[in-house]
């Protein structure tokens, strides 16, 4: 999965899985592309801070993969 090493933000290596991703806004979206905020709305993310918890299926993957510079990703334990 993603290696948060960056701190900030995630490369664009999330990979589609049977996994469960939680998702973090990191970084504003003022300024940004509309096509950008659309993802994060999409993605249920609606401020800095903000968590949400997503299969990790081709559409979160995708989406996910748009905003790598605005989204850290972590993998959650499903135990």
């Amino acid at each position: 999965m993603a290696d948060n090493t960056n701190k900030g933000s995630t490369r664009k290596n999330v990979v589609v899985s049977d996994a469960t991703l939680a998702i973090t806004q990191v970084k504003s979206v003022i300024g940004g592309k509309q096509n950008q905020r659309d993802t994060l709305r999409s993605l249920g993310l609606k401020r800095i801070g903000h968590t949400v918890t997503r299969k990790a299926d081709q559409v979160t993957v995708g989406m996910v993969n748009t905003v790598p510079h605005l989204v850290t990703v972590e993998e959650v334990n499903n135990a």
